[in-house]
């Protein structure tokens, strides 16, 4: 097609998220259709067509994949900058000239586009954006509104069940340590319904006075109500008001000379100065908001979270996003955009560094709330020792992972010069097996490399050949190795352009970092074997029977009495060796086997645990949750479902004929056809 042909331009359907947070938002693709214009001259074709309106674009390379996500508060003025090379920085030539096609979303406000572009960055992961590398929720305080008696426990993911949701918690240990703390406070009950309704007298906690008793009425249900009403307001920020009431309550007790109430009283007051006690920090003045601190140094950056609600400090946490090379309020403003696209927004954000669009995220974050939210930069006073102490601990985070950073490329180098690798890995893979006489048996992989253990990348694999004879070590790792070597064939071809031996990408992209995935690749560069010259061999023969030779491969056998240091490799060619006991690489080595070791038996305990719980019931077809809620209520056990009769069947309420003959012939397949 000529080259003075223009791009396609047409409407599509907008995704759910897209439609949620970009409101009226009106979605137009500029994409290259048999046509050779890429980079600027594409970039000058589309802004001719674009409106002078609010909105987001995306720049996307030839493989489909997103380069960067940026919002506008007019598309036309935003993307006419990137059509002349002058001004650019070289990280935006390289993106631009990466560019065969744009799509571009239009809102109807500027607060629209930001919270629109905030959802796809996290959604689509560009290579040019600055990304938050938040692979975990964050643990929340969850009091249960779908019982008479309201449970305290602690809650990961959706708020799916009806109650009260307080946080977020920086980790769990600090959730723990706060429900630990409301527990002698207030008495609420930490057991799951299942248990309540089963006992018939009081627990250990009611003994110890971390329970008022609810389940054997040892407190009326209104008074049990009253506690789970103090301990909410407690956790809403009016904890003065609690104190002075429960102070008060206290004083009116001892007049009365009830001194034992009066002590119970004063106890749960001394529970709620512990949690004030732990704070390390003076929140005075501050009753719910977050501190946002950023660090730059070394090529990294690190922002530190503090959240403080109800005037406590609910801990911390550290984030080391992928910058892209960009000043420090910059790196800030998208991460806080992009770190509540999933969260509840505080009343108040304060900023360690003014950022260029402070007001437009107060608009978005208030617009997301329903509520006016405060986005400050501290200037002076008790917020700005707030912001100081984030700033202090973001820098003391950097300090520690550039220098475990640096310490983890020397052990990497060190394993290049121990098994003759031309260069340090990037992507050290470790494969380990668990089961106990063959039962329940499970393979793992963990994955390291410069930053450390990898976790989102470990894989674990139930071994499912039923061939394999029980305890036959060899064959396991020669099913798990296949299909992982296998899939990976399949899904990412080693690329003639990668070197042969470490898989490190081309010249020009070998210092692009691109999250977890691209910085390690999905080849590995080094594999270890939990095992001697027999899994080794067994281990080679699934790679030479795949075609594969490029990857270096060694048995870690645990060698004379299993003792740790005295440890033999085996690699293919060589004759097996040991490394001094003392030495740093060898320890290395024992980390990544013993990392391998644990996670291969969490999963297998994991599956073991599965199996002892199951239920025979779950093994037939259109027996779902609801049905078999049903049976085991009608019959109580699975063994009596077992040996019912159709009739005593098809009298359980949602048990058909035909469902109640399913649930029968499970029970009885080795018999002649049932007759009643």
């Amino acid at each position: 097609m000529p080259a003075g042909v223009p791009t396609r331009v047409r409407a599509v359907p907008q995704s759910g998220a897209e439609r949620r947070a970009g409101g009226g938002a009106e979605e137009v693709r500029f994409r290259r259709t048999q046509i050779e214009k890429t980079g600027f001259e594409l970039i000058a074709e589309t802004v001719k067509r674009l409106p002078n309106a609010p909105g987001v674009y995306r720049m996307i390379d030839d493989a489909g994949d997103v380069l960067y996500v940026g919002k506008a508060r007019s598309l036309k003025k935003r993307v006419v900058s990137y059509s002349r090379p002058t001004g650019l920085s070289s990280r935006l030539m390289s993106m631009v000239n990466r560019t065969v096609a744009m799509e571009f979303v239009r809102t109807n406000t500027e607060t629209e586009a930001l919270l629109l572009e905030a959802n796809l960055i996290k959604r689509f992961r560009p290579r040019y954006n600055v990304l938050l590398r938040d692979d975990k929720s964050f643990p929340y305080i969850l009091l249960t509104g779908d019982h008479e008696a309201p449970q305290i426990l602690k809650h990961r993911g959706a708020h799916s069940r009806k109650g009260d949701y307080f946080g977020p918690f920086a980790s769990a240990g600090a959730v723990d340590r706060t429900i630990n703390a409301l527990q002698k406070a207030f008495l609420i009950r930490s057991c799951t319904d299942a248990v309540y309704e089963q006992r018939t007298r009081p627990c250990l906690l009611f003994q110890i006075k971390r329970c008022s008793g609810p389940c054997t009425k040892e407190i009326a249900v209104e008074d049990y109500g009253a506690l789970v009403g103090e301990a909410k307001a407690f956790l809403s920020g009016k904890s003065q008001a609690i104190r002075k009431h429960m102070g008060a309550e206290m004083e009116a007790a001892a007049e009365a000379l009830e001194f034992e109430r009066a002590a119970r009283i004063r106890d749960r007051l001394a529970a709620l100065s512990h949690v004030d006690s732990h704070q390390g920090i003076n929140t005075q003045g501050v009753e719910e908001a977050d501190v946002f601190a950023v660090h730059q140094e070394g090529g990294e950056t690190c922002v530190q979270v503090f959240f403080f609600r109800t005037g406590q400090n609910w801990g911390n946490r550290a984030y080391h996003p992928r910058d892209e090379g960009l000043e420090a309020g910059e790196v800030l403003e998208a991460f806080v955009a992009q770190f509540y696209d999933d969260k509840p927004v505080p009343r108040v954000v304060f900023l360690s560094h003014e950022v260029p669009d402070r007001e437009l995220l107060a608009l978005a974050f208030a617009e997301k709330a329903g509520r006016k939210v405060e986005v400050a930069v501290p200037q002076r006073g008790g917020k700005r020792e707030l912001v100081d102490h984030a700033l202090a601990n973001a820098r003391e985070a950097l300090g520690r992972r550039l220098a475990e950073k640096s310490s983890q490329n020397k052990l990497l180098a060190g394993l290049a010069e121990t098994f003759g690798l031309e260069r340090p890995p990037r992507r050290v893979e470790v494969y380990d097996n668990s089961h106990i006489m063959g039962t329940n048996a499970v393979g793992g992989m963990i994955v390291a490399g410069p930053e450390g253990f990898s976790k989102p990348h470990y894989r674990k694999f139930n071994i499912k050949s039923e061939d394999l004879t029980p305890g036959d070590d060899f064959g396991m790792m020669k099913e798990v190795l296949t299909r992982r070597f296998s899939r990976l064939l399949k899904e990412n071809p080693r690329d003639a352009s990668a070197d042969a031996i470490t898989g490190a990408p081309p010249d020009d992209e070998a210092g692009d970092v691109e999250g977890a995935e691209d910085t390690l690749g999905p080849w590995p560069d080094l594999v270890l074997i939990d095992g001697g010259a027999g899994q080794l061999a067994a281990a080679l023969a699934v790679l030479d029977e795949l075609g594969i030779t490029d990857v270096p491969m060694v048995g870690v056998a645990k060698g004379v009495d299993r003792d740790a240091g005295r440890e033999e490799f085996h690699q293919r060619g060589h004759q097996p060796f040991r490394l001094p006991p003392r030495d740093p690489v060898l320890y290395f080595i024992q980390r990544l086997r013993d990392e391998a070791h644990r996670f291969a038996i969490g999963a297998h305990r994991a599956k073991r645990k599965k199996a002892l719980t199951a239920n025979p019931l779950d093994e037939i077809a259109g027996i779902g949750a609801a049905r078999k809620r049903a049976l085991l209520k009608h019959f109580g056990t699975a063994k009596a479902v077992a040996k019912a009769g159709i009739d005593d069947l098809v009298a359980v309420d949602g048990i058909s004929e035909s469902v109640a003959q399913k649930v029968y012939d499970h029970f009885h397949a080795e018999n002649a056809p049932s007759s009643r």
